[in-house]
C-alpha cells in the first residue's frame, strides 16, 4: 500500500515537472520576450539590454528554466515585467482571495450536491428526482457569465440585497469581502452542485440495484438501514474523484466569475497579466494552477485507495 502511494506521489511530481516544461517552452516560443512586450516602442538599445539583465533574459533558455524552476520550489517566481515587482508578493493576496472564494463555494456546493444527489437517486423517476435533475441540467447548460449576469440583475439591481461587483482591494482583510462575494459563491456553487449531484445520483441508483442491497432487502433489513448502512457508504466512494476534479476546476476555472464580478483573485490577475503581456506573471500563475490541480487529484486518488479496501486488495494480488 505504501509503495502504491509513493508511486502516485512520484507520478504527480513528474507531471508537475512536465507541466512546468510545457509552460516555460510555450512562453519561450512566443514572439519577442517580456522586455519587448513591456517596453514596446522603446525596446531598443541600452534600455532593452538593462531590462533583459534585470529579468535574466540574457542567459540561455536552459539556465533560465533551471533558475525559474528552482525559485518556484521556494515560492520565488522572480520579477514581473511591468514595474519589476516581486511576483510572489503580487500573487500572494490574489491566491488567498481565490482560495477564499473556492472554499466558500465548496462548503456550500458539496454538501448540497450530496444531499440532492442522494434524494434524486432514492426517489428515482419520481417528483423529487425530476425536479432536481431538471434544475441540475439547467445549471450545467447555462453559461457561467449568463447565470452571473442574471443573479446580478435580480439580487443587486432589482432587489438591492447585495453588491453586484466587488470593490474591495486585493490586500484587504478577508472580512471585508463579505457580503460582496455572495453572488460569486452562488454561481460557482450552482455549477459544482449540478456536476456532483449527477454523479451521486447515478452511483446511488447503481448501488441500490446491486445484489447485496437487494439481498439485504429480501432478508427483511429495514429500508433506511440498507440505505445508510450499505448503499451510501459504497455509493459515495466514486464521488471522491468527481469532487476533487470540481475543486480543482474551482481554482483554475474561476476566471470568468472573477472577471464578471471584478473579484481580485488569481484568475482576474491572469487575465490582466495577459492583457498587459506580463509574461512572467502569466507563467507563474499557470504553474500555480497546474500544481494545485495535480495536488488535488493526487489527494483524491489517495483518499479513494485508503477508503476502498477492494483497491488495496487488488494491488496486493497484482504484486
Amino acid at each position: 500500500m505504501l509503495a502504491m502511494l509513493l508511486r502516485r506521489v512520484l507520478l504527480g511530481l513528474i507531471t508537475v515537472v512536465l507541466v512546468s516544461l510545457i509552460i516555460f517552452a510555450g512562453v519561450e516560443m512566443l514572439p519577442g520576450d517580456a522586455c519587448t512586450a513591456f517596453l514596446e516602442r522603446e525596446a531598443q538599445g541600452q534600455l532593452l539590454e538593462n531590462c533583459r539583465i534585470d529579468l535574466g533574459l540574457n542567459q540561455p533558455a536552459f539556465l533560465r528554466y533551471l533558475d525559474w524552476a528552482s525559485g518556484a520550489l521556494t515560492g520565488d517566481f522572480g520579477l514581473s515585467a511591468n514595474g519589476h515587482k516581486t511576483i510572489s508578493e503580487m500573487v500572494g493576496y490574489r491566491l488567498r482571495n481565490t482560495l477564499l472564494l473556492a472554499s466558500c463555494a465548496m462548503l456550500t456546493g458539496v454538501p448540497l450536491a450530496l444531499f440532492l444527489g442522494i434524494v434524486a437517486g432514492l426517489w428515482r423517476d419520481r417528483s423529487p428526482d425530476l425536479v432536481v435533475s431538471t434544475l441540475a441540467i439547467m445549471a450545467m447548460t447555462i453559461p457561467e457569465f449568463v447565470s452571473a449576469t442574471l443573479l446580478i440583475l435580480i439580487f443587486s439591481v432589482w432587489l438591492g440585497w447585495v453588491p453586484g461587483i466587488v470593490l474591495t482591494s486585493a490586500s484587504a482583510p478577508v472580512s471585508e469581502f463579505f457580503p460582496a462575494i455572495f453572488l460569486p459563491i452562488m454561481v460557482l456553487a450552482m455549477v459544482m452542485t449540478a456536476h456532483i449531484l449527477r454523479t451521486v445520483r447515478s452511483s446511488v441508483i447503481e448501488v441500490m440495484a446491486s445484489d447485496y442491497a437487494q439481498m439485504a432487502t429480501l432478508k427483511g433489513v429495514p429500508y433506511w438501514r440498507v440505505v445508510f448502512g450499505h448503499v451510501l457508504p459504497n455509493a459515495l466512494l466514486p464521488t471522491i474523484n468527481v469532487v476533487a476534479l470540481t475543486i480543482a476546476w474551482l481554482l483554475g476555472g474561476v476566471v470568468v466569475i472573477e472577471t464578471v464580478f471584478n473579484y481580485p483573485g488569481l484568475g482576474r490577475m491572469m487575465i490582466d497579466s495577459i492583457s498587459d503581456r506580463d509574461l512572467p506573471v502569466t507563467q507563474a500563475i499557470a504553474l500555480i494552477i497546474a500544481t494545485v490541480y495535480v495536488g488535488v487529484n493526487l489527494t483524491a486518488d489517495m483518499a479513494t485507495m485508503l477508503a476502498n479496501p477492494r483497491l488495496r486488495t487488488l494491488h496486493t494480488r497484482k504484486r
